[in-house]
């Protein structure tokens, strides 16, 4: 079918810029504890915040 009805063509925004967007915008943060661009310190506090806010993550919880 090469005929898309509008608004489902085009191109898809990328999970970075949606993470962006949704920090910039509504003061929303997605953050992976395991994302390389962070110090061990700053992974350290994520995983501390998830921790607190959601309980722990089901890989610790087996292993603990």
């Amino acid at each position: 079918m090469k005929w898309l009805p509008h608004g489902y063509g085009g191109n898809r925004r990328s999970p970075e810029d949606v993470k962006r967007e949704g920090w910039v915008e509504q003061g929303l943060l997605a953050v992976n504890v395991e994302d390389h661009r962070l110090t061990w310190p700053e992974r350290e506090l994520v995983k501390q915040l998830g921790e607190k806010l959601y309980g722990k993550r089901i890989e610790e919880r087996r292993s603990a």
